[in-house]
């Protein structure tokens, strides 16, 4: 009886009221926001995501200005304006050998007249120029005409001309190389329609042509390169 005394006594309060636990009381009013907390330490990087699609395309845009040329553009440009032309120095070169072994020499722009002042029939003269690799004069404009009538001093000054000797009913209007005329400088009447076979051309003293059957004659044998 006195031991249980003791224990009522013991768990009861100086003021009477018993210390066990009792029930939660109601939930209060929220209080007001803290200060921010410091920022934490950054986390590690996560995976890469999936490739996304393609965007679709934007607009095209504008022409842009045109560029500088490079320096090969230029360097080709130069070598095309300044390279001479190989060939062609070469072959003035060969007409200039042929040219000084005669005692006639003219130059008309890329033409050479050259002449031994000789005077023989028109098959001599155009062999004479066959052999030493040349042709027939032939003046190709009045320059060339007027020079050929300068070539030699004396009287007699025809000089026989590459037209094509053997063309019917006096049609003279090719070379003997049957490349058409392209400069005639025929004295009146000529050709002379009533020849019907051969007849030889040739250049007389005043500057005009014309055909004659005596093609035996002798006239100056002038050859061109």
């Amino acid at each position: 009886m006195q031991f249980l005394l003791f224990c009522t006594f013991c768990l009861m309060l100086p003021n009477g009221h018993s210390q066990l636990q009792g029930p939660p009381g109601p939930k209060g009013s929220q209080g007001e926001s803290g200060f921010d907390g410091i920022p934490g330490v950054p986390g590690a990087p996560g995976r890469p995501g999936s490739p996304g699609f393609p965007g679709v395309g934007g607009p095209k845009g504008a022409k842009g200005d045109p560029g500088r040329v490079g320096p090969s553009g230029e360097c080709e440009c130069e070598q095309d304006a300044f390279i001479p032309d190989v060939q062609a120095i070469t072959e003035r070169i060969s007409k200039f050998k042929l040219a000084i072994n005669y005692d006639f020499v003219w130059k008309v722009g890329q033409k050479y007249f050259v002449s031994y002042k000789e005077r023989d029939s028109f098959s001599r003269a155009t062999e004479f120029c066959s052999q030493h690799g040349l042709e027939l004069a032939l003046p190709q404009n009045e320059e060339e005409n007027n020079v050929l009538t300068q070539v030699c001093g004396d009287v007699y000054k025809n000089i026989w001309i590459n037209v094509n000797n053997k063309k019917a009913e006096g049609n003279f209007e090719v070379d003997m190389k049957n490349r058409p005329l392209t400069f005639t400088k025929w004295a009146e009447g000529q050709p002379d329609r009533s020849i019907q076979d051969t007849g030889c051309t040739m250049l007389s003293e005043n500057g005009v042509w014309h055909v004659t059957q005596e093609c035996f004659l002798n006239a100056y044998i002038i050859c061109q390169i």
